[in-house]
């Protein structure tokens, strides 16, 4: 009992050094938000969790359904998070006592003779290292923080791969409407051709006429086998993200003029923050480095350990509960490194700079957040305005090709005139399926930078 008081006033002065382990301070990013997005003064509507419904498009939804339960990224990153609480359990661990138990019996024969004995043996055992300095709670704590922003980085993973697989499906309609639009116009330039040969036979067309339109039509013809060698690479992509053989990927026919433009528009840019799961991350990351820069600096300092043990020992099975039998003990160290050629100090400085280099991502993950929806919100502006502007130019081309055309039987224009009429009429189409697939993109582009519909 003198032996025990003695050791508890050593730990109660140990007790008052614990100060000189303390974490660092949180850490902020240090940076002034703007008071609103420059691209945007619309009251926030932030996106819904399923935010692709709004595009109108059952098969949309099929796909991100089946994304949800067989995409490898998204498979992988919900191991991750498993493997993160795994590694906060047995970090945890370290602030609890370590129990053990145990049975043992022996027989043992000494010198020459036949003298042998038994003995029998139960004991209970516990260790605890008193936590003065905060070593263990601060591995517990960083162990927590990762694994919460393991959970962060499965949403990003989670929003990446449903615009990934947007853009994708909105990818196949698009190469599939303009590989119509190309059937089409090589149909337009074969009936042109049709009518020049007849007229090279009436004699009111020359030779040269026709090698032209003929061109033309090959031209045309080209074009083909790249849109269905897209549309097939497209689909095997899906079904990477699918994660699903490519024979087994099949999407469903559709339009793009069936598909509508869901509405959005961002809050407060310190609003969008707390909707952003990579900011999230970055803030998560940074405040397990923290606690690891205090775990680092408590590892300096002493480790004290108590253990306890008890039990019975006895020759004879039959006596071993008996009082006289008991046998117990209790134990306090202290342990210092003296020497270890600068490695504890080393970790020390290791761990501060690479607090140091997450405060530095921290602030590009909310500088990137910032400026991905003012490009996102500029991007889906101008894109429903060019999409206006190819639509009214793809009329006049189509307008102006119908007159050409009439003309041309009734003999009252040239060749050349026909031929830019009708280059203007397939590149007017081109680009407004182009202009299609580019709003739609920027809709999926401004959902991805608002979050999508995640929250915390």
């Amino acid at each position: 009992m003198p032996a025990l008081r003695l050791c508890g006033g050593s730990l109660l002065a140990l007790l008052a050094l614990a100060g000189c382990a303390t974490r660092p301070d949180a850490t902020t990013s240090g940076l002034a938000l703007p008071a609103q997005f420059q691209q945007s003064r619309q009251p926030a509507q932030w996106p819904d969790p399923y935010w692709w419904r709004g595009f109108n498009s059952n098969e949309l939804d099929r796909l991100m359904a089946a994304a949800t339960t067989g995409a490898f990224d998204i498979a992988s990153a919900a191991a991750r998070v498993r493997q993160a609480d795994a590694q906060a359990r047995i970090a945890g661990a370290a602030l609890l006592p370590a129990v053990s138990g145990g049975l043992d019996t022996s027989r043992r024969q000494t010198g020459g003779g036949n003298r042998r004995t038994t003995s029998y043996d139960a004991a209970l055992s516990a260790s605890y290292e008193v936590d003065f300095w905060g070593l263990n709670r601060n591995n517990a704590d960083a162990a927590a923080f990762a694994a919460r922003a393991s959970r962060f980085d499965a949403a990003t993973v989670m929003l990446t791969t449903q615009a990934s697989l947007a853009n994708t499906y909105f990818d196949i309609l698009s190469t599939r409407e303009q590989l119509r639009v190309q059937t089409e116009n090589l149909a337009a330039a074969r009936r042109i051709l049709t009518v020049i040969r007849a007229q090279v036979a009436a004699g009111t067309a020359t030779g040269l006429d026709l090698a032209q339109q003929e061109t033309l039509v090959a031209q045309q013809d080209a074009q083909i086998p790249s849109l269905r060698q897209s549309i097939s690479q497209s689909t095997n992509a899906l079904g990477v993200l699918l994660g699903m053989p490519p024979e087994q990927v099949a999407v469903a026919a559709g339009g793009l003029e069936q598909l509508m433009i869901p509405s959005t528009s961002p809050g407060l840019p310190s609003e969008l923050l707390a909707r952003r799961p990579d900011v999230l991350y970055a803030e998560a990351q940074l405040a397990a480095a923290n606690a690891d820069v205090a775990a680092a600096r408590a590892a300096l300092l002493p480790s004290v350990t108590l253990s306890a043990s008890g039990g019975f020992s006895s020759a004879v099975l039959g006596t071993l509960l008996r009082p006289e039998a008991q046998v117990w003990s209790l134990a306090a160290s202290l342990t210092q490194s003296i020497f270890d050629g600068g490695a504890r100090r080393g970790q020390v400085a290791l761990s501060e700079a690479q607090a140091e280099e997450l405060v530095i991502a921290y602030r590009r993950a909310i500088v990137t957040a910032l400026a991905d929806v003012e490009d996102a919100l500029v991007a889906l502006r101008e894109t429903t305005a060019q999409e206006a502007l190819r639509q009214e130019a793809a009329t006049l081309a189509g307008r102006a090709a119908g007159i050409a055309e009439a003309q041309l039987r009734a003999g009252t224009i040239n060749l050349i005139t026909l031929l830019n009429t009708q280059q203007s009429l397939f590149s007017a189409r081109v680009s407004l399926v182009e202009a299609r697939l580019a709003r739609l993109q920027a809709a999926v582009g401004l959902f991805r930078a608002l979050g999508g519909g995640w929250q915390q």
